[in-house]
């Protein structure tokens, strides 16, 4: 067992943007020097043993890196988007000014159109389906697209989510969202809620908290890992769990700066990628186990859990493929061909 990386933490102002892969030289004498590279996230932080999975996979990550590299490579993890806004961190890794982060890759969107497709309601059903995309069709096109635009995927996660929600009756079939104030995760969740009479807020899992306690959000569909990580049994009185299915899986992957991967050594690259690989079956578990989890954690606070059946999912689909599906395909012929690709993947 090697020994536990230590995590240098920082006070940073809230938005800036750091410096990549700061070089760090040994004491006199020393064979060569050490690169740091930054990973910024915004998850609640914890250490290896303990905590959300996320922030420890980072630091596993880190740890196991630096040891393939004999410590030519080191990691400093900035938790709780304690570097910089999370809505910052995917164009700050498009121009090295980040170098990793592991990113729910929907909130990029808005910036490269086809990371929309990595929470596209009722597309991915199951971790096992999820997990095929990587070195399917679609996983080579997805990868080629980020890569154009300065992006490398690190690790492949998927996570499924559930719906915390302020009301009483749970959310399991669309006509229970008319007229609720709901976070869907992203652009096409919004649609397909809207498309169900639901009046959407856009906002990162780590504000959800406020937003409901605020009143501005009634339910918040988001992981059943943030559904622990951010306490929100403290405001639901309901939750609809993923551990039966889910009309919500999301690909958060790690990523890296294309800029500050492609400046490493090679055998540096390949410590990365072969650590990263490695922790994708490790996150899948861990996953599994937060669905299975979250339903305690609330069951145990007197909140309402519920799962969604094969008739709720049905009609959620509908909706989805009728909302969400057709406006992605609609912009363009690459969206288009994404939405072909990823469907072809049982």
């Amino acid at each position: 067992m090697s020994k536990i990386l230590s995590i240098h933490r920082r006070h940073v102002l809230s938005g800036l943007i750091a410096a990549p892969a700061v070089l760090t030289f040994s004491r006199p004498g020393a064979a060569q020097a050490a690169t740091t590279l930054k990973i910024s996230h915004q998850f609640p932080g914890g250490t290896i043993e303990q905590g959300d999975f996320r922030d420890r996979l980072v630091r596993i990550l880190g740890r196991e890196v630096e040891k393939r590299t004999s410590g030519s490579l080191k990691f400093e993890i900035y938790a709780n988007s304690s570097l910089m806004k999370t809505n910052a961190q995917f164009s700050a890794m498009r121009k090295g000014a980040l170098d990793m982060s592991l990113y729910p890759i929907a909130y990029a969107g808005g910036e490269v159109h086809a990371c929309n497709i990595g929470l596209m309601p009722c597309l991915v059903s199951s971790y096992e389906q999820g997990a095929r995309w990587k070195n399917s069709d679609i996983g080579k096109a997805f990868t080629k697209i980020v890569e154009d635009k300065g992006i490398k995927i690190i690790s492949w996660i998927w996570q499924a989510g559930g719906v915390a929600s302020r009301r009483a009756q749970p959310v399991l079939m669309p006509d229970d969202v008319k007229g609720m104030k709901i976070r869907g995760g992203s652009r096409e969740m919004d649609l397909m809620f809207t498309a169900a009479g639901g009046q959407v807020s856009t906002m990162p899992s780590n504000e959800i908290y406020i937003g409901m306690q605020t009143g501005a959000l009634e339910s918040a569909v988001t992981s059943s890992t943030s559904i622990i990580s951010f306490r929100l049994e403290e405001l639901a009185k309901s939750l609809t769990a993923a551990r039966k299915g889910s009309f919500w899986f999301m690909l958060e992957p790690v990523l890296m700066s294309k800029a500050i991967f492609d400046s490493l050594k090679p055998d540096q690259q390949k410590a990365i990628l072969d650590v990263g690989a490695e922790m994708e079956g490790w996150a899948t578990a861990e996953a599994r186990k937060d669905d299975e989890e979250v339903a305690k954690v609330y069951q145990a606070k007197g909140v309402q859990v519920s799962d969604l059946s094969d008739a709720n999912l049905a009609a959620w689909r509908k909706i989805a493929e009728e909302s969400a599906w057709k406006d992605f395909a609609a912009k363009s012929t690459e969206a288009a061909e994404l939405l072909k690709l990823a469907r072809a993947v049982a």
